[in-house]
């Protein structure tokens, strides 16, 4: 069997407000930098630049083809925004990096994270695979309708389990749209930003 590792550690910055959750980063060949949503025509950090800065291209280095970590981490640790992913260990069925092509041999320790995170008031779970697995671990019945969330506690701490339009291009959604479903949740959880506020995109 062919198994691959999380090749990244958790970034879990000091006050960190919010946890993002993906299912798996794809395989190195689709890289554009060693770190999470590295696929360059994946629009997560297209969609934070809307969201904080008006430019989709904040942390986007268009002359090489990539992002700009430096700027990027620091921006994430001083906005209170931490990122691992549900899969601590996979195996890819098809070699995609979808999440219908990939089997969970050893999920994260997603309790251990949220230990390390005193402050998290939420969590997005990023796509269909990383809800179903934060969702059954923690006995969360029913999952949030689109833009919305479900409150659930962890060791007595209220914390809402957001959903949100999955960054990947293969998702139908314009990236001025899906950042609508973003800076609301952002603004929800006390991390200000006034994109709602400059577009009539709903």
């Amino acid at each position: 069997m062919n198994y691959e590792t999380h090749p990244f550690e958790p970034w879990l910055p000091p006050g960190a407000r919010l946890l993002m959750l993906g299912t798996f980063p794809p395989a190195p060949k689709r890289w554009c930098m060693p770190w999470y949503y590295p696929n360059f025509t994946n629009d997560m950090w297209r969609i934070f630049g809307l969201i904080f800065f008006g430019d989709k291209a904040t942390f986007v280095d268009t002359e090489h083809k990539t992002y700009r970590l430096e700027a990027l981490r620091d921006f994430l640790a001083r906005t209170g925004v931490a990122l691992f992913d549900t899969a601590l260990k996979i195996r890819r069925t098809k070699g995609t990096a979808s999440d219908k092509d990939l089997e969970i041999v050893e999920p994260s320790d997603l309790d251990g994270m949220l230990r390390a995170l005193p402050e998290c008031k939420a969590v997005v779970a990023a796509g269909q695979l990383a809800t179903k697995v934060f969702t059954a671990h923690y006995g969360i019945q029913e999952s949030p309708v689109m833009g919305g969330w479900t409150e659930f506690h962890f060791e007595g701490r209220p914390i809402r389990l957001y959903r949100v339009p999955s960054s990947s291009r293969a998702y139908p959604m314009r990236i001025e749209q899906k950042a609508v479903f973003y800076a609301r949740m952002f603004q929800e959880i006390g991390i200000p930003n006034s994109y709602g506020e400059r577009t009539d995109q709903q």
